[in-house]
């Protein structure tokens, strides 16, 4: 094997090992995605999405994503919540915090004023027994293999699972609120896509659950 091969086959096997997280994806989601969608499209306020360090790029990228589909969303970081930013959370808001081990303390203890604010908080993590989930109001879990992540220690795999869960979810709530390619338009005009003359047909609406109360899943 030449030199550029052993490269390729090094890039390759990074690229398939993250492909094979984000496929792993699809399995993962239960009754837990669906009370998220649920959640939301019954948010009277503005859904808060936060997280940090990568964790925090995936928040950004979800909100941006979330927003651009018709469901208005704000990318905050836990840490600056706990500087005051936290003043912008109000009772009838959601907050959707992002933490691979949901132990960081500026997120946990971003989620714990978020709820004395009288917000819900929505966790996604690693597993149900973490920190963040053990108090957040619905514990979602996204996880993958140790090999999904560069070195076993870089998050690399998880973000993209964690990513691909949030196009997910875009997609679910877009088609939810019947939101149409014209509507997606009025927000998006600069750009190629802000030239498009000839839209895609508008996605099919989907029936999603609406919350009546308190929802909470460990």
């Amino acid at each position: 094997m030449g030199v550029n091969d052993g490269i390729l086959s090094v890039a390759r096997e990074r690229l398939a090992a993250e492909s094979r997280a984000v496929q792993a994806v699809a399995d993962m989601l239960d009754e837990t995605f669906i009370a998220t969608a649920s959640l939301i499209l019954s948010c009277r306020g503005k859904l808060f999405i936060g997280g940090s360090g990568t964790s925090g790029t995936v928040a950004r990228r979800m909100a941006h994503i979330l927003s651009v589909s018709g469901t208005p969303s704000i990318a905050f970081s836990p840490m600056d919540s706990l500087h005051g930013w936290s003043g912008a959370i109000e009772s009838s808001d959601l907050v959707l915090l992002i933490s691979k081990g949901g132990a960081s303390d500026e997120v946990v203890s971003s989620a714990r004023i978020a709820q004395q604010r009288g917000a819900k908080v929505i966790s996604l993590t690693a597993g149900h027994g973490t920190p963040l989930a053990q108090i957040a109001d619905l514990s979602v879990v996204v996880t993958v293999a140790t090999q999904a992540e560069l070195g076993g220690i870089v998050a690399t795999g998880i973000t993209m699972a964690q990513s691909a869960w949030g196009d997910a979810l875009a997609e679910v709530l877009m088609r939810g609120r019947g939101y149409t390619w014209s509507e997606f338009m009025t927000t998006h005009p600069a750009g190629a896509v802000g030239q498009l003359s000839d839209l895609p047909p508008d996605p099919e609406p989907l029936a999603v659950p609406v919350v009546v109360e308190r929802a909470a899943q460990r």
